[in-house]
């Protein structure tokens, strides 16, 4: 069997990929591991989104009063919270192999190596030892979350990220989690949410590290008002991983002694790391750094005919950003017009309150020197968030101070992730700060905020 393109890897990269060459009437065959859609799709994004209204909705619940409404005997039932994510992940693999069909993509479960370039073999899976031929290969591998060295992954007592989706009847009473990046509050927010005592550990200086300090300060407070225990500038030391707890050492940094803690589990989610594993024969040689496929402007590696998109050619992590190089890896290839490496994109992250942020963050700006401007409007401030009762947090322009230059937006409360769009797509057109204020937004929404926000920087706000 012969092809135009050969994809290894199904999730937000690669199915986007096969999609795209679908489209544009070649040949094509999509080679995944395990199910349609990746981790992404099957235990990541998606199952976590659906786990999280469930914390959302509950949470809800203890507000009723103030709405003037009452309920009875609330409560839950984790196993079911637990199942309806794994349903909707297998609802949307489903509808990505749908997709599939309609794009007339080749299916194989199975892991695919290329073997030489130009050839693919399934080396694993109902179609192990099936052979093809390719003009191209798309590496669409993504990463696997990093694990903490000599502690074993047991998905009871230790989990990573994978584990922690698993279905379960019962949340642990106690859960230590490593690692305060997206992955790691998210989880933080959702075991509290149903009534976990959770201690959020971090290593840097900051939770959620890549945002904005400011963010970063307003997500710790509403954390440890909802009662997290959190440590910025911790290390993990001593591990202990009994049979009916976890036991680990906590060190501050600038502190000579640990604090003691166990917990009931422990959740590792200190970042992830690039799988490669198995894709490549020892006959093909791409060049790696750090493991990560290095790639050109057009997305191809060091072999002619082989590229790679998503998570595998490294930072960032994301699923929309790895969708985008996908796409734009398949028309480069392809010899049509593309919009090349990625430089704008959103970042967000789903606890409650949400992030979402795009460009630089106010201390990159003094790091790079730039004169800039900082214009800032709380919800607190916002009709709609007042009136829906979800008022923390804020809306952060930074922009150049001569020109109006966007340079970096950070919103931190309620529908962070949906407001967000407004300001990628004005920096994706060299907008700037006065534009999104003279653009009329309606009232009462939040993204009257976005536009408050941007008046704020010149001291032409409203209501502030």
């Amino acid at each position: 069997m012969e092809y135009d393109l050969i994809v290894i890897g199904g999730g937000p990269a690669g199915y986007a990929g096969a999609i795209r060459a679908g489209q544009l009437g070649k040949k094509v065959a999509c080679i995944e591991l395990e199910r349609a859609g990746g981790t992404c799709l099957n235990w990541g994004c998606i199952p976590t989104k659906a786990l999280l209204k469930s914390a959302e909705l509950y949470r809800s619940l203890h507000k009723l009063e103030a709405f003037g409404l009452s309920a009875k005997d609330t409560g839950f039932d984790f196993g079911r919270v637990m199942d309806r994510s794994r349903q909707v992940a297998g609802q949307m693999a489903k509808g990505v192999e749908f997709l599939f069909r309609k794009n007339k993509v080749d299916y194989f479960v199975g892991r695919g190596m290329v073997t030489v370039p130009g050839m693919v073999e399934i080396t694993e899976g109902a179609h192990k030892g099936k052979f093809f031929k390719t003009k191209n290969v798309l590496l669409a591998t993504g990463c696997r979350p990093r694990r903490l060295p000599d502690v074993p992954v047991d998905g009871q007592r230790v989990m990573t990220s994978r584990e922690a989706l698993e279905p379960r009847s019962t949340p642990p009473k106690s859960l230590v989690i490593i690692g305060a990046g997206a992955i790691g509050v998210e989880f933080a927010y959702f075991y509290s949410s149903f009534g976990t005592k959770v201690t959020l550990v971090e290593m840097l200086p900051q939770i959620v590290p890549v945002e904005d300090e400011d963010v970063a300060r307003g997500l710790q407070r509403a954390f440890e008002k909802g009662g997290m225990s959190v440590y910025a500038g911790t290390k993990v030391e001593n591990v202990r991983v009994r049979k009916d707890k976890v036991e680990l050492t906590l060190v501050k940094s600038g502190e000579p002694n640990g604090t003691e803690v166990e917990a009931e589990s422990l959740l590792v989610a200190i970042g992830v790391v690039p799988n490669l594993d198995g894709a490549l024969s020892n006959k093909v040689k791409v060049d790696l750094d750090r493991g990560y496929v290095k790639v050109d402007d057009n997305y191809q590696s060091s072999v002619p005919g082989i590229y790679a998109a998503g998570d595998i050619i490294g930072p960032p992590w994301l699923a929309h950003v790895a969708t985008f190089e996908a796409v734009n890896a398949v028309n480069a290839m392809f010899g049509h017009a593309h919009a090349g490496r990625v430089k704008i994109f959103p970042g967000c992250t789903y606890c409650q309150p949400q992030i979402a942020s795009v460009g630089l963050t106010e201390k990159a700006c003094k790091e790079k020197g730039l004169a800039y401007k900082v214009g800032k409007f709380p919800f607190t401030a916002s009709g709609k968030a007042v009136a829906a009762g979800d008022a923390e947090g804020f809306v952060k322009v930074i922009s150049d101070a001569k020109t109006g230059e966007i340079f970096g937006v950070h919103i931190l409360g309620n529908e962070a992730p949906e407001l967000i769009a407004e300001y990628v797509l004005a920096m994706n057109m060299e907008g700037t700060v006065d534009e999104v204020h003279r653009a009329i937004h309606a009232h009462p929404t939040l993204s009257e905020a976005l536009m408050e926000a941007a008046a704020a920087t010149s001291g032409e706000a409203i209501h502030i």
